[in-house]
């Protein structure tokens, strides 16, 4: 079990013994709190770009819904009509081949999972770069008629500066806790919720409950609704098997059956909740966020259906199409692929959401006229 899980498992637990751990969160929130200072009164330069900046991210470890939820605000600007962008740290890929664009063709190994999850989704501008002014410049190079650029999860990131901050918080998982790392799974310090753009990514159920509650209808928050299972390889072309014909294609398993959750996101637990929702029977399979899977790996989970993410579909995909490239595949790995299967979900956010970014897109004289 790598240190990663074992962490994970300590905060979901909240273990007494993660409370040893707090004199190094002390002095973890000792310097986060100085680099922060140090970039306010200018110690530390920041760069501005030369258009707006809109920061999603979160102040925990682990998923939030961040991705889903820049799918979603990417989706509501093209049919606005604004030109968007997109950068990313490209976490998981290759930083020696960075600043690099990222598109409809590019390897989650180059440029990190979610980002090809991102531009598959949109087809959105988007380039990576941990220097996320290099990655501002080479997006701006290859795009210069963009009106508005989001930055994944870039919320500690101070040397970029922002003109929106959008913070997620994952409701149902909450603050363990509530100590920074590591004792807890903090990034910073409850207080950075204080005057900021909270969306809370709540369950479904409780978002249509509080939707008709006064009190509640200024909150940020969304939820993710999970779509129809689809099979990872979508045509018989790609099993890359002549005995397969599109009438013949594996059926979706269904509610009530047994099937193999494998998840390599940062709060697995949400997905095998969204599986169990929907009436399946899981053999939980929990991997460190952004796992890089083998095949053999996942022949390990025999005979029944097997369930991914979306994002982990990016990476066992690439990973597909790079064996058949090369060669046919063999009849274990074809009987595998016919049992690979993929939820999607989608973000659905609340009216409040919306209203809130066209207000804030209007005070940047970003142009919304198209809603």
């Amino acid at each position: 079990m790598s240190i990663e899980t074992t962490m994970t498992r300590a905060w979901q637990r909240q273990a007494a013994w993660l409370w040893l751990l707090l004199p190094v969160s002390w002095l973890y929130g000792l310097i986060a709190m100085l680099r922060r200072q140090a970039y306010k009164v200018g110690l530390f330069s920041s760069y501005r770009a030369p258009i707006a900046v809109m920061v999603i991210g979160n102040i925990t470890v682990g998923g939030s819904g961040k991705t889903p939820l820049i799918i979603a605000l990417v989706t509501h600007l093209q049919k606005q009509g604004i030109k968007v962008g997109v950068i990313s740290r490209g976490y998981g890929g290759d930083s020696s081949q960075m600043p690099a664009l990222v598109s409809a063709d590019s390897l989650p190994s180059i440029v990190g999972d979610e980002p090809c999850l991102i531009v598959n989704m949109t087809g959105a501008a988007m380039a990576v770069c941990p220097n996320r002014k290099q990655a501002i410049t080479t997006l701006l190079n290859a795009y210069p008629d963009l009106q508005l650029i989001i930055a994944d999860d870039g919320l500690q990131h101070y040397a970029l500066q922002r003109d929106i901050e959008w913070i997620v918080v994952d409701a149902s998982r909450g603050f363990g806790n509530q100590q920074l790392l590591p004792t807890g799974f903090l990034r910073e310090p409850m207080s950075r919720l204080q005057g900021a753009n909270v969306v809370y990514h709540e369950k479904a159920n409780r978002t249509t409950k509080d939707s008709n509650n006064q009190a509640q209808s200024n909150r940020l928050s969304m939820y993710l609704k999970a779509d129809k299972l689809q099979l990872l390889w979508s045509s018989a072309a790609e099993i890359g098997s002549s005995n397969v014909t599109e009438e013949k294609m594996p059926m979706p398993p269904m509610p009530n059956s047994r099937v193999h959750a494998v998840s390599g996101i940062g709060y697995p637990q949400r997905f095998f909740d969204t599986l169990l929702s929907l009436g399946f029977e899981v053999v939980e399979h929990a991997y460190p966020d952004h796992y890089d899977f083998s095949l053999d790996e996942l022949l390990q989970h025999s005979e029944l259906p097997i369930v991914v993410t979306s994002k982990d579909a990016v990476k066992i995909r690439a990973l597909l199409l790079n064996i058949t490239s090369r060669r046919t595949l063999s009849d274990e790995y074809q009987e595998l692929v016919s049992r690979l299967w993929v939820l999607p979900v989608t973000a659905v956010l609340s009216d409040s959401c919306y209203d809130n970014l066209q207000q804030q897109l209007k005070a940047l004289n970003i142009d919304t006229s198209n809603d």
